[in-house]
C-alpha cells in the first residue's frame, strides 16, 4: 500500500484599492494585531474574518499582507485539499505559473518568462528552492510536495535576496518543522480512478525539552492517463527533520530527504491537422499505441525521404525515422541534507544554511516525438549566510553571502532514426559566488524606502564529447574528441522602491528590480556552443488591503517588464564532434520582449462559514525581436507560423540538411495567456460536533502558444476546467472523509507541444483528464 499526503491550493489571494474609510482602518488594526500571533502554517477562517499568512519571501518572517512584493502563498492544508503531489499541481492553483514537463525535466514559466528544459545543459529561469535550498537541476523539483507548511510563488525578478537564475521569480517549498513538547501526527489515504493509490503520513516526536524529530513519507502509485501507459506516476519519498533548540535564542534544524521516482513518465499524443489523420485528442491515444503508430506510418508514406531511406513509404520501415515505443521509463533518485542554524546575536538574527544534494536521473522518453535516453548525475553543494536586523528600528536590513558548487556528469542520446542521431557526454562544473543586501528605512512611520543589490560572479566549465550518427546501445561511431570551454560571468543586480502605509490595513508600494539568468553552454562543438546571460528589468506598482472588518482582502499589482538577451531553447542544428550538423537542443540569445499586465487577487469571507476567492491575471507579452535558425535534416522546409527569411545548406557535399532563418518578431510570448482567472468558493455546514465542507474551483484561460514555432495546431485554445470536493470532518477535526472530482469538464489541455522533426508533425503532452476519488485522513 502506498502512502501519500495530498495537496492543493487554497482559494486565491487578493487585490486592492486604498482604504480611506475609518471602518477599513479599524479592520486593518485587527488584521495587523492578529498577524503577529498567527503560526506560519495557519490559514484559518473564524468569526473575526480572514486570518493572516506569514511568509518568508523577503528572507524574514512577515505577514503576506505587509510584504511589498507579489507573492502567492499556498498552505499545506490547502495543497492537501487540491491533491497536489508534484510541481505541475501548483500550476493549477497559481494563474501566473505555467508548468511544462519536458521528458524527464520540469520547466517553469512565470508571467511568460521561463526556459524549455530538454537536456542535461538546461537550467530553469525560475529559481526552485526546497527548505531554503536552491535546487539547480530541472529534473529535481519532484518528490517534495508533502507535509508542507506552504508553497510561496514569488513573481518577478529576484536579483537581490535570492540565488542563481531567478529571472522571472522563485518558487519556495517549505516543509513542516518539528515541534517541541508535542506528540502529533497524521495519515492520509486516497484511492481514485486510474487505480490511483496515494498515501502519506507524518509523526512528530519530542526528545527531551529541547529536541524534537519529525518524520514524514509519501507513496504515489497511479496508472497512466494515456492508452499506452504513459503519464503515470510512481514515487516513494521520505523525509526526516531534527530540531535542536538549546535556548530561546539559538536553534539548529537538520533535514534529510529522499525520493525514488519510477514509472514510464510523461507521454505524448499526436495533434490532428488537415493533412495528418491523428486520433482525436479526447481519446488520449498515446504515441506508442498501435493506432498512433499506424497514423504515423500512413502519414510517412506520403512524405518523400532521402534516397538512402528508400524513398516514399519506406522512411519509417527502413529505420530512417523511429516511431515512439512503449519502453519508456524513469529510474531517478534524488536526495539531500541541509542544516539551518539560527541565532540571536543581539542586534539581529544570524542564519547559516549549508546543504548538499545529489541527483541521479536515468530515463528514456519519447516526449519530443523521438527517442531520448538520458543519464545525468549531479552533486551540488551550497552555503548561505544571512544577517537580519531586528524589526523594531528605523533602518532594517538583510545582508548575506552565497556560495554554490555543482559537478555534473551526463550521457545523452537522442535518436530520430538512423537519419539523425546525436550522442553527447557533458562533464560540467559550475561555481557561483554572491554577496547581497537589502535595506529598508522609515522616513516617517508610514513611508519607507527600499534599496538592495547583489553582486554575482559565476564560472562554468565543460569537457564534452559528441557525435552525430549511430544507433541506441554501444557507441557507434565512436565519440569525437573532447571539446572544453570555460566561461565567467559577473553581474550586479539591484532593487529600489518605496512603501506607504495608506492606512492600518492598506499598503501601497512601487519598485524597480532587475534579475538575470547566467549564460552557459549547449551541446555543440566550439566555437558556436555558448550563450550569454539574459537580463530583465521590472517596473511594479501595487497595493494590498483589508476591508469590511477584516472580511474582504483586495490586492492589485501592475507591472511592466523589459526582457533583453532572452535565452531561447529549441530543437535546432548542432555541430557534433565529427563536424556534421545534426538535430539537437540549441540555446541562443535570440529574444527581446516586453511584457506588461496586472494581477488581481480577491478573498471575501462574508460569514464564518463562507469563503470566496478570485485571482485574475491580465498578461500582454510580445517579442520585439526573435530570430532563430531552424534545422532540417532532410532539407525540406520546417513548418512554422513565422516568416522564413532564407535558407542555406548545413553540410555542403555531405547531405541535404539545411538551416532555415526564421523571424518571429512581433509574436506573443509563449506560455502567456492574455487572460487567466481562478475562482473558488467554500461553504461549511455545522452538523453538531461535525463539519461538512463543500467547495469548488474553476480556472478559465484564453488561448496561448506553447513554443517559439508558433504553429496554430500547437496553440492551446481557450478553456475552462473545474474541481469540486465535499469533506466531512469529525469532532475536533480528528478524522475526515473527502470525495473529490477534478477537471469535471474532462477538458483536453496542452501542457507542452512541439514539432517532430523530419516528418514535421506536431505532438503534445496533456494535463490530467477528469479524475475523482475518496480521501480519508486522521490526525492526532
Amino acid at each position: 500500500m502506498k502512502c501519500y499526503k495530498y495537496a492543493a491550493l487554497a482559494g486565491a489571494a487578493s487585490i486592492a484599492l486604498i482604504a480611506n474609510s475609518a471602518s477599513a482602518q479599524d479592520s486593518g488594526n485587527e488584521a495587523a494585531d492578529d498577524a503577529a500571533s498567527v503560526d506560519a502554517t495557519s490559514r484559518k477562517q473564524d468569526s473575526s474574518g480572514l486570518a493572516e499568512i506569514v511568509v518568508t519571501a523577503q528572507r524574514r518572517e512577515e505577514s503576506l499582507q505587509r510584504t511589498a512584493i507579489a507573492v502567492s502563498a499556498v498552505t499545506g492544508d490547502d495543497l492537501e485539499k487540491a491533491g497536489v503531489t508534484d510541481a505541475a499541481g501548483i500550476g493549477r492553483l497559481v494563474p501566473a505559473l505555467q508548468v511544462q514537463p519536458s521528458g524527464g525535466t520540469t520547466s517553469f514559466f512565470l508571467r511568460g518568462v521561463g526556459t524549455q528544459s530538454g537536456n542535461s545543459f538546461a537550467e530553469n529561469a525560475i529559481a526552485f528552492n526546497f527548505n531554503n535550498v536552491f535546487i539547480s537541476r530541472p529534473t529535481a523539483p519532484s518528490g517534495v510536495f508533502y507535509d508542507l507548511q506552504r508553497v510561496e510563488v514569488v513573481k518577478g525578478p529576484q536579483g537581490t535576496l535570492y540565488g542563481r537564475n531567478a529571472t522571472g521569480g522563485a518558487i519556495n517549498v517549505l516543509p513542516n518543522r518539528p515541534e517541541l513538547d508535542q506528540v502529533s501526527g497524521n495519515v492520509s489515504l486516497e484511492y481514485g480512478n486510474y487505480n490511483a493509490i496515494k498515501a502519506s503520513g507524518a509523526l512528530n516526536l519530542p526528545i527531551g525539552a529541547s529536541v524534537a524529530m519529525r518524520v514524514a513519507s509519501q507513496i504515489v502509485d497511479r496508472d497512466g492517463y494515456l492508452s499506452d501507459g504513459y503519464d503515470d506516476e510512481r514515487g516513494d519519498a521520505f523525509r526526516a527533520s531534527l530540531l535542536i533548540e538549546p535556548s530561546n535564542d539559538w536553534s539548529m534544524l537538520l533535514v534529510g530527504d529522499y525520493y525514488k521516482q519510477g514509472g514510464k513518465g510523461s507521454g505524448l499524443v499526436l495533434i490532428p491537422t488537415d493533412t495528418f489523420a491523428a486520433p482525436p485528442l479526447k481519446d488520449r491515444i498515446g504515441g506508442s499505441d498501435p493506432i498512433a503508430v499506424g497514423a504515423i506510418e500512413d502519414y510517412a508514406a506520403t512524405r518523400p525521404g532521402p534516397p538512402y531511406c528508400g524513398g516514399f513509404g519506406n522512411i519509417v520501415s527502413s529505420g530512417c525515422v523511429y516511431t515512439p515505443r512503449s519502453d519508456g521509463y524513469q529510474d531517478n533518485v534524488f536526495w539531500g541534507v541541509s542544516a539551518t542554524v539560527e541565532g540571536d546575536v543581539g542586534f539581529g538574527k544570524l542564519t547559516v544554511i549549508p546543504a548538499y544534494r545529489r541527483t541521479e536521473a536515468d530515463y528514456r522518453t519519447y516526449l519530443p516525438g523521438f527517442l531520448g535516453e538520458v543519464k545525468d548525475n549531479s552533486d551540488q553543494m551550497s552555503i548561505e549566510a544571512r544577517l537580519s536586523s531586528n524589526s523594531d528600528q528605523a533602518l532594517r536590513y538583510v545582508l548575506g553571502v552565497f556560495y554554490f558548487h555543482e559537478n555534473q556528469s551526463a550521457d545523452n542520446y537522442f535518436a530520430q532514426g538512423d537519419l539523425s542521431t546525436t550522442r553527447f557526454t557533458p562533464r560540467l562544473k559550475t561555481e557561483s559566488k554572491a554577496v547581497f543586501g537589502q535595506l529598508t528605512y522609515d522616513l516617517t512611520p508610514e513611508f519607507r524606502i527600499v534599496a538592495g543589490g547583489r553582486y554575482t560572479k559565476e564560472n562554468k566549465s565543460q569537457a564534452t564529447r559528441s557525435v552525430a550518427g549511430g544507433k541506441p546501445g554501444p557507441v557507434n561511431p565512436p565519440l569525437g574528441p573532447i571539446f572544453t570551454g570555460d566561461l565567467t560571468f559577473e553581474k550586479f543586480t539591484w532593487k529600489a522602491g518605496v512603501e506607504w502605509d495608506a492606512g492600518p490595513a492598506s499598503l501601497v508600494y512601487a519598485n524597480v528590480a532587475t534579475g538575470f539568468k547566467t549564460g552557459g553552454f549547449f551541446v555543440a562543438s566550439p566555437p558556436d556552443n555558448t550563450f550569454a546571460p539574459e537580463k530583465l528589468t521590472a517596473y511594479t506598482v501595487g497595493t494590498k488591503n483589508r476591508f469590511l472588518g477584516n472580511k474582504l482582502q483586495v490586492n492589485l499589482e501592475a507591472f511592466y517588464w523589459d526582457y533583453t538577451d532572452q535565452q531561447i531553447t529549441y530543437v535546432g542544428g548542432v555541430l557534433a564532434g565529427n563536424g556534421i550538423y545534426s538535430n539537437g537542443g540549441v540555446t541562443v540569445n535570440a529574444g527581446k520582449s516586453r511584457i506588461y499586465g496586472a494581477d488581481l487577487e480577491l478573498q471575501f469571507a462574508p460569514t464564518s462559514v463562507d469563503l470566496f476567492g478570485a485571482n485574475v491575471q491580465y498578461l500582454n507579452g510580445k517579442y520585439n525581436s526573435l530570430e532563430t535558425a531552424n534545422f532540417s535534416g532532410p532539407g525540406n522546409p520546417i513548418p512554422t507560423g513565422c516568416t522564413v527569411t532564407g535558407s542555406r545548406l548545413a553540410n555542403p557535399g555531405v547531405n541535404n540538411a539545411r538551416f532555415f532563418d526564421t523571424d518571429c518578431s512581433g509574436k506573443p510570448t509563449v506560455q502567456s495567456p492574455k487572460w487567466i482567472a481562478n475562482l473558488n468558493y467554500e461553504h461549511t455546514f455545522y452538523l453538531g460536533e461535525m463539519n461538512l465542507k463543500a467547495g469548488a474551483r474553476t480556472s478559465l484561460s484564453s488561448s496561448y502558444y506553447l513554443n517559439v514555432n508558433f504553429q496554430e495546431e500547437e496553440r492551446q485554445g481557450a478553456y475552462m476546467t473545474s474541481d469540486a470536493y465535499l469533506t466531512l470532518e469529525g469532532p475536533d477535526k480528528v478524522w475526515s472523509i473527502t470525495g473529490f472530482i477534478n477537471n469535471i469538464e474532462d477538458e483536453v489541455i496542452f501542457a507542452r507541444a512541439g514539432n517532430r522533426p523530419i516528418l514535421n508533425f506536431s505532438v503534445a503532452t496533456l494535463r490530467p483528464p477528469r479524475t475523482y476519488g475518496v480521501r480519508v485522513g486522521y490526525r492526532f
